[in-house]
């Protein structure tokens, strides 16, 4: 098991570029196996995930061709779909959490899919009723194998139909799109997510051939078409880790520019930020964060403390509150974090409190941070990251804190950043990996 280093205190200056964006990442690449041609996409990250991925597709039969470190092509025209059955297939995607996005290319194109309860994070349950739900409204039927612990799914010829969402799950929706692209009718999703990534991998299917109107709404139109075509994509800046070096930037920053994040698509990211007193510039599609001597946490309108929660796109990700904590604890006043969209997301705060935050944990779903103002730096630690993005926020504050840290269990973190620790020495951190 690899562990950081990391000697805190040390402040970064200069300029970072975010990598591609990992979500973004594992749909587009899934949905090059729709067709027999070359789909070339480029600014994919080298990160944990998106690798295990793409061995993913080449045990199924997938050419891959790596072009350049972030810029591959892929081309399914001769899969071997009897590996889908093997036990090896089960153990992998029981791995990867992106595993879960190839059930819709599959059943779209070939009508058949073994599922295996996918792995990832250890941030409670993360069902997947809603994929299921939406195969069964487009004709699939599927079976559980409790043997083997994996579902089988099948469908004859997918019919488009009118559906309702249960939840605006982003792999749920991006799953249905993939296997509704080439469904006899029109597929109408009610309630559907709508984040940039969803909207990217819409981008890229029409390129190829489908037809889906409604983009950036959470209802999508999809006339389904006999076959997809050849195209090339380019991924989208990551917004998750323009978030993160936001918050390094607030905590540690001597002066920080983030180039080229794409500003249009980062929503309420930078006034989250803004809302804990974090001075964000903007020149073109670059941020610049000033030095932080001090920042105050905004109150309502009515005087009320500031509350922060997460929620569907375009509401606040959920993937950067743990991030928005971390630099809480350095702000002058009070703020409550609301994470409603996952379970057991917030018992990382542990870590932050014994590192000598003062942050109430009221249950598994709030906590309230109030900060130290600068007046007391965190202490250094030991800790182990229990996820990606707690993994980060863990990383932040350990660069902030008085002394030397070690985080364990990395992997998390290289599961969802690109070379962290180097591209962070760049700027002045020192963190080793041991």
């Amino acid at each position: 098991m690899e562990s950081f280093i990391i000697e805190g205190g040390r402040r970064l200056q200069g300029s970072i570029t975010p990598q591609g964006a990992k979500n973004e990442a594992l749909e587009v690449v899934c949905a090059s196996i729709l067709t027999r041609e070359e789909v070339r996409i480029s600014n994919i990250p080298d990160i944990l995930d998106v690798n295990n991925l793409i061995l993913l597709l080449q045990d199924i039969g997938v050419k891959v061709t790596r072009h350049e470190r972030n810029d591959y092509s892929f081309k399914a025209d001769e899969l071997n779909l009897d590996f889908l059955e093997s036990d090896a297939f089960v153990r992998k995607c029981a791995a990867l959490r992106g595993s879960v996005l190839l059930i819709g290319p599959l059943l779209g194109r070939f009508g058949r899919a073994t599922v295996a309860q996918p792995g990832g994070d250890k941030i409670g349950r993360r069902r997947l009723d809603t994929h299921f739900l939406g195969f069964r409204n487009l004709g699939a039927s599927f079976e559980r194998m409790p043997n083997r612990n994996v579902y089988q799914l099948k469908a004859d010829q997918l019919r488009g139909c009118y559906m309702l969402l249960d939840e605006a799950s982003i792999t749920g929706t991006a799953n249905i799109i993939m296997s509704a692209v080439m469904a006899q009718g029109t597929t109408t999703i009610y309630n559907a997510a709508c984040e940039p990534y969803i909207q990217q991998l819409c981008h890229l299917l029409n390129r190829m051939g489908a037809q889906i109107s409604g983009i950036a709404s959470n209802l999508l139109t999809i006339v389904g078409v006999e076959k997809l075509h050849g195209a090339t994509h380019r991924v989208l800046p990551d917004m998750i880790e323009v978030g993160s070096f936001i918050g390094m930037a607030a905590m540690v920053g001597d002066g920080i520019r983030i180039k080229d994040v794409s500003l249009r698509n980062l929503g309420i990211i930078p006034d989250a930020f803004r809302r804990l007193g974090i001075t964000i510039n903007t020149e073109g599609d670059d941020l610049i964060i000033p030095r932080h001597e001090h920042y105050r946490v905004e109150s309502f309108i009515d005087g009320s403390i500031m509350t922060l929660s997460d929620a569907p796109w375009p509401g606040l990700t959920p993937d950067l509150l743990s991030v928005l904590i971390v630099v809480a604890t350095q702000a002058r006043g009070s703020v409550l974090f609301h994470q409603k969209m996952f379970e057991s997301r917030l018992f990382f705060v542990d870590k932050v409190i014994d590192m000598g935050a003062q942050i109430i944990l009221c249950d598994p779903h709030r906590a309230v941070v109030v900060g130290h103002d600068h007046q007391f730096q965190l202490r250094a630690g030991r800790m182990t990251s229990p996820d990606i993005r707690a993994g980060i926020a863990l990383l932040i504050a350990a660069m902030s804190a008085n002394g030397t840290s070690r985080i364990d269990n990395i992997a998390q973190i290289d599961r969802g950043y690109e070379d962290i620790e180097a591209r962070l020495n760049a700027l002045g951190a020192k963190i080793e990996r041991i």
